[in-house]
C-alpha cells in the first residue's frame, strides 16, 4: 500500500472507531436516564459495587502520587520563581497547575492503569467464554446489564478522586513551603484560597468527568470487540490502556482550549 492509502485507511479506522465510542456512550446514557421512564431497571447494586472497586481501591495510590506530584511542582516552580524574587508565589504556582490540569490527568491515568483494564479485561474475558452471547439469550442487554453501571460509577468517582488529588497535591506543595520556603502551614493554605477561583476547581472536575467516560467507553468498546482466543483479552487490555490514555490527553487538549478562548478578559 503507498503512503496516501494507509493514511486514509488509518483515517477511515479513526473515525469509524470513534463512531463505535460515541454509539456505545449514546446506548449508555439511554440505559441510565431513559430506560427507567420505560419499565427498564437501572442496575443500582452494580453501579454501587464499581463505585466502590473505581473510586475506595484507587484512594491509597492516588494519594501517594498526588502527594509527590505537589512536591514535585512546588520544587520546580520555587527553582525559577525565585530567580525573580517571587519565592512567596509557589502555593499560587501548585494550586492553580493542580486543579486545572494535574489533579484530572493523574487520577485518570491511575484510573486507566487500575479500573480503564479491567473493564477491558473482563468484558474480554466474557466474550472469549460466550458469557456476553448467554445474556443476550436470556433477554439480557450486555450494555445496559454490564456497561452503563460502569459508565454511571465512573461518572461519579472520577470528580470525587480528582477533588481528593487536588487536596493531596496541594498538601505536597505545603510540605515543600513550610520546610523550605518560609511558610507557615496556615499561611501556606491562606496563599492557596487567595489564589484560587471557582472556575479554577470547576475546570478541573468538568475535564473529569468527561475522562471518566472516555475510560469506560473505551475499555468497554476493546471489551466487547475482543477475538476469539484467550490471548486476544491480552491485546484487548492493552489496546484499553494506550487508546485511553491517548483519548484522555485529546480531551484534556480540546477542553482546555475551550476553557481558554471562554475565560473572560
Amino acid at each position: 500500500m503507498s503512503v496516501t492509502e494507509t493514511v486514509g485507511q488509518a483515517t477511515i479506522d479513526g473515525l469509524a472507531y470513534v463512531g463505535d465510542l460515541t454509539i456505545l456512550t449514546c446506548q449508555s446514557l439511554h440505559a441510565i436516564f431513559v430506560a427507567p421512564f420505560q419499565g427498564q431497571r437501572l442496575r443500582g447494586q452494580r453501579a454501587i459495587h464499581q463505585a466502590m472497586a473505581v473510586g475506595v481501591g484507587a484512594v491509597p495510590i492516588l494519594s501517594l502520587i498526588s502527594f509527590f506530584i505537589g512536591v514535585i511542582m512546588a520544587l520546580q516552580s520555587a527553582y525559577e520563581l525565585q530567580k525573580l524574587g517571587a519565592i512567596a508565589l509557589v502555593a499560587r504556582a501548585v494550586a492553580i497547575s493542580v486543579t486545572r490540569e494535574l489533579a484530572p490527568l493523574i487520577t485518570a491515568i491511575v484510573v486507566i492503569g487500575r479500573s480503564g483494564s479491567a473493564f477491558a479485561a473482563g468484558l474480554g474475558s466474557m466474550k472469549v467464554n460466550d458469557e456476553l452471547d448467554a445474556l443476550e439469550t436470556m433477554a439480557l442487554d450486555p450494555v445496559q446489564f454490564l456497561v452503563a453501571p460502569k459508565f454511571l460509577a465512573m461518572a461519579l468517582m472520577l470528580p470525587c478522586l480528582t477533588t481528593w488529588s487536588d487536596f493531596m497535591g496541594i498538601l505536597g506543595g505545603s510540605t515543600f513551603g513550610v520546610s523550605v520556603a518560609g511558610f507557615t502551614f496556615s499561611s501556606y493554605m491562606q496563599a492557596t484560597l487567595h489564589s484560587l477561583v471557582l472556575r479554577d476547581i470547576i475546570t478541573g472536575l468538568i475535564k473529569s468527568v468527561m475522562f471518566g467516560m472516555v475510560i469506560t467507553v473505551v475499555g468497554c468498546q476493546e471489551g466487547l470487540s475482543t477475538g476469539l482466543g484467550p490471548e486476544q483479552v491480552g491485546r484487548s487490555t492493552t489496546s484499553a490502556v494506550v487508546k485511553s490514555i491517548f483519548m484522555v490527553v485529546a480531551v484534556d487538549l480540546v477542553f482546555t482550549m475551550l476553557f481558554y478562548f471562554t475565560t473572560p478578559r
